[in-house]
């Protein structure tokens, strides 16, 4: 293969990864938010618990998307320090 098909394989592998792990965490908070609200508390708490679990899924996913950013920029400078 050549080295601009793996370039842009490697680009396309990273971005998925970084848009699935972001919606994930939302979706996941959200639905932890969901059971609490329904299940452990019996609609007593809805929506607070549904907020909440999305607020905690939406900061979830921005963290996880800070942490694979910062970790691509320093494979990305690694090279350039080395030359």
């Amino acid at each position: 293969m050549s080295d601009v098909k793996k370039e842009f394989v490697q680009l396309l592998a990273n971005y998925g990864h970084v848009g699935f792990t972001f919606v994930a965490s939302i979706i996941i908070g959200l639905g932890g938010g969901i059971y609490l609200d329904q299940k452990v508390f019996d609609d007593r708490t809805s929506p607070w618990f549904t907020f909440i679990g999305l607020a905690f899924g939406i900061a979830a996913g921005y963290k996880t998307l800070l942490e694979i950013l910062w970790r691509n920029k320093e494979k990305e400078e690694k090279p350039k320090r080395q030359d």
